[in-house]
Parts: structure tokens; C-alpha cells; sequence
């Protein structure tokens, strides 16, 4: 299966795109979507062209996105959602499931720990994925993302499959 992580921002969306199989998770490619113009109207239209060119180019069959951190500054927030809204919108348009994941789980899925730094989740990325070159922190934010969804698709297959050898359906009561 092949997972894009998308980390959205205003001026930048990072995106990275990993194919998950049973034994290995392997890196297909990352970047960043830079946003066009002044206006919040161009640079959210210049984002969705941007991921849009990517998810036709990568070809993700499913992508995760990570939810919108409140700060203090509401206006700033604000607008941080209306790029988070691209970010789902367009994989969505693609036909791609879209999951979401906090900043903290994504954390705790890379690094073990809820509230490592940037740095610790960019070295452990490096780790899982050796030999890559990440295209800035906001593609390594988005490869990080991606990792947390891959862990969690391995999950939820070892689970199925446990529950199907129980002889329940996988999927049921969930």
C-alpha cells in the first residue's frame, strides 16, 4: 500500500509518500507545496494545485493528515485549518481514505515518546528510512506522519488477522 503523510501549513505543506508492505516500509519520495500569492485565497488555491500535482504524480493509495495544533493566536489558527482543509480535500477528491492523526500520536508512533522534539522526530525518521534526503522539516513532519499511519495499517492488519483465526469479523463492533 502506498501512504502519503501530509503536514499542511499556509506557506508550506510538507508531504512525504511511503509504500507500507507486511515486512518493510520503504520511502517513495517528499517535498513541500509552497504557497503562491498574497492573498489567503491564492495561496490556498496555489496548496491544492501543489498536493494535487503530487498525489497524481505519486499515486497514494491512502494519505494521513495532521490535525490542526491550537495555539493562542486564533487568527493564526484559524487560517492553519483552512489549510488543513486543503489537505484533506484534495486526497479526497482522489478517492484516497484520509486519517487523521494529533501531533502528539504521531510522535509517540516515531519516536515512542508523546512529545519529543522536532529534531528527535526527524533523527528517528532518518533512522526508519535510512539513506533518504528530506526536503526541509515540513517534508520531514510529513514522512513522520506517514510512518504513524504505515504502524497503525500493520496494526489493524495483525488485528484482523487474529480476529478472523477467532472466527470474528474483522472490522466488527469497531
Amino acid at each position: 500500500m502506498r501512504v502519503i503523510g501530509i503536514d499542511p501549513g499556509l506557506r508550506q505543506t510538507g508531504w512525504g509518500v511511503l509504500d507500507v508492505g507486511p515486512t518493510r516500509i520503504v520511502h517513495v519520495a517528499n517535498g513541500v507545496c509552497r504557497s503562491r500569492g498574497e492573498a489567503l485565497a491564492e495561496r490556498l488555491l496555489s496548496l491544492f494545485h501543489g498536493l494535487g500535482e503530487v498525489i497524481a504524480r505519486t499515486r497514494p493509495d491512502a494519505a494521513a493528515v495532521e490535525q490542526t495544533f491550537v495555539n493562542r493566536d486564533a487568527a493564526g489558527t484559524l487560517k492553519l485549518g483552512q489549510a488543513r482543509a486543503v489537505a484533506l480535500l484534495v486526497p479526497a477528491l482522489a478517492g484516497l481514505p484520509v486519517a487523521e492523526y494529533a501531533p502528539n500520536a504521531v510522535k509517540k508512533a516515531v519516536v515512542g515518546v508523546g512529545h519529543a522534539g522536532k529534531e528527535q522526530v526527524e533523527r528517528m525518521v532518518r533512522l526508519q528510512l535510512p539513506g533518504i534526503t528530506v526536503a526541509g522539516p515540513d517534508a520531514g513532519d510529513a514522512l513522520a506522519i506517514a510512518l504513524c499511519h504505515a504502524h497503525n495499517l500493520r496494526h489493524a492488519g495483525r488485528l484482523d488477522a487474529a480476529l478472523a483465526r477467532a472466527g470474528v469479523t474483522p472490522g466488527a463492533g469497531r
